[in-house]
């Protein structure tokens, strides 16, 4: 019988999440620390043009979304314009941290790389509550 806490719930538990990400290891160990997280990914991008398909519906199948800045030369601004229009939380990604984002979205969270899932943890649910500046 053990006698330590039970693990407390995520506040985030079950929701779910689309994943931009360009480079396919860092897209699965970022699946692993959201399941760790106890959030369901929803979608995986790798490009722009994949995750504004995501994005047709008006009602997207995700409750927030992480992105990543540099999709293979192209940024990811026009996915990040679309979330904004629709009111869905996410933040960036970048392994310059804040430095990494255009000025006008310096508003936005910039979660660092590499990622801690602690931190990660931490940085989504001030994400989907509203948190702004870099994490």
């Amino acid at each position: 019988m053990s006698l330590s806490a039970p693990p407390t719930a995520s506040p985030l538990s079950g929701l779910r999440v689309l994943v931009v990400e360009d480079e396919a290891m860092v897209a699965m160990l970022l699946e692993d620390m959201l399941a760790e997280l106890d959030l369901r990914v929803a979608a995986v991008a790798g490009s722009v043009a994949q995750a504004l398909a995501v994005l047709v519906s008006e009602r997207p199948a995700f409750d927030l979304a992480l992105l990543d800045v540099n999709l293979r030369g192209s940024t990811v601004y026009p996915v990040a314009d679309r979330l904004l229009a629709l009111g869905i939380p996410f933040a960036f990604c970048s392994g310059y941290g804040a430095a990494g984002v255009a000025d006008a979205y310096g508003h936005l969270p910039v979660i660092g790389k590499p990622f801690d899932v602690r931190l990660l943890g931490e940085a989504l649910v001030a994400t989907y509550n509203g948190g702004r500046g870099p994490v």
